[in-house]
């Protein structure tokens, strides 16, 4: 794997720019400017090229450098959709096709967040998800073992134009408003909906494998829902469903019958051709999005490397009572503002992990018989230190499938996949067989001071801390204060868009 950061590096090594030789008034207050960033040769390059405008104060030059990561971004869509007559192959095209679509997502979350009405938490959350976009870019070309000579034609400096700008907007947050955040789909009848006894009364429409539904198919369904307007439900029967769904517009619910009663399964994987991105059974990238009493699966094997049953980059989205069955990367919790309530993990190896700012509540992680004896819970891949994405696993349990054989298996808590890695375990019940080190190396000593893991009042025979790692970025909690600011209240602001859903939450400790 340190070929792929070592690739991923290309995106954040600054590349050698020719100095603006004008001494006008404009240059210099640019250069000023500049220099308070992480990659100020960029910065001066573009914004020296740009029309004179006057900064004035710190929200003049953020707002000119968002301007400026959007109009490179552009860029960068237009270099990646050249690249297209260049793919020789079936997986040169897969990772070129999952490109356009996280250019697309990128200048999508950029629009929003150069809005005068969006916020200082609204424009964190959509910047780390638009660096992450080309990260991910970058990660699908290595892969499927994509020459990568046409990764720098990809970069085009966004990444570090978008790593100048989370640092500029990290200043101090304002307290999130009751408005802050909230969902405007939601409407007063929709809390009702998720307290009802039959989901099909209130249900848009029927998916059912019988007939008896609308549509024989999940996918036909989500295909079918309207553009816009508010939320819209999806009942889908018990039944199997062998399909790979795509959920791209907002505002949609899939409620199911149960877990093991109403089952998504597919099989993509990396060793079958995919790309992890493009692997998941189940992927949600329109906002809002809300499952409930739903399985959801990747059957392709603990032998075909990364396969993805659920991949969510939904802003504001629920998950309750479902479960995610996998192997390696079973649920990747890819971007923007997550929740999971009351929910069942099984993999192996990394099999909750992404970049998203995600707080598992009542949740069980289960580890299944690993081929290669380790087992990794979670890989958290923060690349930017002003991210402000994490994975929470709080007031759940830690252990082990109903057949799960813990005996010559080592069995970590989770491993740095990349350089800022951020997970925290709190008030959850650890397993006896987990490693009295709790966490695992990437490789080296590779994130192990940039990382930041955490454990805070956990119990079981695994929850001990005496034997943990002694990495300079590992911590122990001991206050509830610090503890307090990786709640679902806190680290998600859920107090001002969860409780509208209807699905239950614990907002603090």
């Amino acid at each position: 794997m340190a070929a792929i950061r070592s690739l991923i590096a290309l995106l954040i090594i600054p590349f050698l720019f020719s100095s603006p030789v004008s001494s006008k008034p404009w240059v210099d207050d640019v250069k000023q400017w500049c220099s308070q960033t992480p990659y100020p040769q960029p910065c001066e390059y573009f914004l020296s090229h740009k029309p004179a405008s006057k900064i004035t104060c710190k929200a003049d030059f953020l707002k000119l450098s968002l301007e400026l990561a959007l109009e490179r971004a552009l860029n960068g869509q237009q270099n990646t959709r050249s690249l297209g007559p260049k793919c020789r192959n079936t997986r040169e095209k897969a990772a070129w096709e999952d490109c356009l679509e996280l250019y697309e997502n990128t200048i999508n979350k950029l629009n929003k967040t150069v809005e005068p009405k969006c916020s200082q938490t609204d424009a964190q959350t959509w910047l780390s998800t638009a660096l992450t976009n080309l990260v991910t870019c970058v990660v699908g070309f290595y892969e499927l073992g994509v020459p990568d000579y046409l990764v720098p034609l990809l970069s085009n400096n966004v990444t570090m134009l978008l790593s100048n700008t989370l640092s500029l907007n990290n200043g101090p947050a304002t307290p999130p408003s009751s408005k802050d955040g909230f969902p405007t789909w939601v409407k007063p009848g929709d809390r009702k909906l998720l307290q009802t006894a039959s989901p099909a009364a209130q249900a848009n429409v029927v998916v059912a494998k019988d007939g008896s539904g609308k549509y024989a198919t999940v996918s036909a369904a989500v295909n079918a829902a309207p553009k816009s307007g508010g939320r819209y439900v999806i009942y889908v029967k018990a039944g199997v469903y062998n399909e790979n769904v795509q959920i791209k517009g907002s505002n949609i619910m899939l409620v199911g019958d149960g877990i093991g009663r109403t089952i998504i399964t597919g099989s993509r994987s990396v060793g079958g051709g995919s790309t992890t991105f493009n692997s998941a059974t189940v992927a949600a990238t329109g906002d809002g999005f809300i499952a409930r009493d739903i399985t959801i699966r990747n059957t392709a094997g603990p032998t075909n490397h990364q396969a993805v049953a659920l991949r969510s980059g939904s802003d504001l989205s629920v998950f309750y009572r479902c479960s995610f069955e996998g192997y390696q990367d079973t649920l990747y919790v890819y971007s923007n503002r997550q929740f999971y309530r009351e929910c069942d993990i099984y993999g192996t190896v990394d099999f909750v992990f992404g970049n998203a700012a995600a707080v598992l509540q009542n949740c069980n992680l289960y580890a299944r018989n690993p081929p290669q004896r380790t087992i990794t819970y979670t890989a958290q891949g923060r690349t930017d230190p002003n991210q402000n994405t994490g994975i929470v696993i709080h007031n759940s349990r830690i252990t082990g499938a109903s057949d799960f054989k813990s005996s010559g298996v080592k069995v970590y808590l989770g491993r740095p996949w990349q350089k800022y890695s951020r997970t925290v375990i709190m008030k959850t019940s650890i397993d006896g067989f987990l490693n009295p080190a709790g966490w695992m190396e990437w490789s080296g000593t590779f994130a192990l001071d940039t990382l930041f893991y955490a454990e805070y009042l956990n119990t079981g025979p695994g929850s001990s801390t005496a034997n943990r790692v002694n990495w300079k970025g590992y911590h122990v909690i001991t206050s509830a204060s610090e503890a307090s600011g990786f709640t679902v209240g806190s680290f998600i602001a859920g107090n001002s868009w969860i409780p509208a859903t209807g699905v239950p939450f614990t907002a603090g400790l």
